[in-house]
């Protein structure tokens, strides 16, 4: 588009400034759906749900609010080897940016297969793949144009019209790979690649369609027990999406506050780093299969004068409904 707005123009600026194109939480380990298809299905329980919420930059009124849910379960387990997994997964996302003038929304289908190396499954190697329907829309009603402006004042008009419609809609395929180990049954490491965007689809408003850059990442942890009450997690994520890149790596502390290492209650208190963009606390409860977490982004960039150092408030909640009696295969945490 030609002749912007200073709210696209805003808008424009953040999204150079940021770190990657598509939408992104910093509780990257919380969202596993958006991070790889392949951790579809990949929890000890019957079935799991999560949901994320973020308000990024809030001294810049609703520059990016997203949110996102899913749900996903084990299938055929009678029917595959017993320490093999197959899951299939839902998930959802809405993402608004520049106080809702870019809406962006998309629900997927994934599935993915684990296959366990050893007799007790506590090594896997697994992939996922994922296809997602997706949206995108612009409230023209919210853009004011140059031409609106002549010498008899204000006009409320403009000729600069979208060619190709306010919304637009595209398929989307994505796939990933996940190795997921232990050495004692107590302990979890694992390393996962992904890639959204594999098609590459095409997007655009006005004059021409651009195609979707690929969006590749690499990320691993683990958590290992310090003792029957203190456990210490870690995880690392680096992702590249046209010549736009960001790593993040932090970790957290556990204390299990009831004793119980196969229901255990723990408090979480830690600290991820995402590289020359900001500094992310995260404190979180787990009990009774549900654990919620929150961050906030201390903005360290070269716009934390614009943000005053405020990147974003963020919430996760996950819940894996366990059975009575559960395969007790270690499995990522963060």
């Amino acid at each position: 588009m030609k002749k912007i707005i200073a709210a696209i123009a805003i808008f424009f600026l953040i999204s150079a400034s940021a770190s990657a194109q598509d939408p992104h939480f910093s509780q990257f380990f919380a969202s596993p759906l958006t991070l790889n298809p392949a951790f579809t299905g990949k929890f000890d329980g019957s079935w799991r749900l999560a949901v994320n919420h973020r308000d990024q930059w809030p001294s810049i009124p609703k520059a990016y609010v997203t949110s996102s849910a899913s749900i996903d379960f084990g299938i055929m387990r009678n029917r595959i080897p017993d320490n093999d997994t197959w899951g299939i997964g839902i998930s959802g996302l809405t993402d608004a940016s520049a106080n809702g003038i870019l809406k962006l929304n998309y629900g997927s289908l994934s599935m993915s297969y684990h296959k366990a190396l050893d007799e007790n499954g506590y090594h896997q190697i697994g992939a996922g793949f994922q296809g997602t329907f997706s949206s995108v829309g612009i409230d023209v009603a919210k853009l004011t144009f140059e031409d609106m402006l002549t010498q008899n004042g204000f006009t409320g008009t403009t000729s600069d019209l979208l060619t190709n419609g306010n919304n637009q809609s595209y398929f989307d395929m994505n796939a990933g790979l996940l190795y997921s180990g232990s050495t004692s049954g107590r302990n979890n490491f694992y390393l996962g690649a992904s890639m959204y965007h594999i098609n590459r689809p095409k997007v655009g408003f006005k004059d021409k369609n651009w195609y979707l850059t690929g969006r590749v990442t690499v990320h691993g942890g683990g958590y290992f027990p310090l003792n029957e009450m203190l456990t210490v997690h870690g995880s690392v994520i680096h992702q590249i999406q046209n010549k736009a890149s960001e790593t993040t790596v932090g970790g957290a502390l556990a204390a299990n506050i009831n004793g119980d290492f196969d229901n255990p209650t723990n408090v979480y208190l830690g600290s991820w780093m995402r590289f020359n963009d900001a500094f992310i606390p995260y404190a979180g409860l787990e009990f009774a299969g549900l654990r919620i977490g929150a961050s906030y982004d201390l903005n360290i960039s070269s716009l934390k004068t614009a943000t005053q150092s405020r990147g974003g408030m963020e919430i996760s909640v996950i819940y894996i409904k366990r059975p009575a009696e559960t395969r007790g295969i270690p499995c990522p945490k963060f």
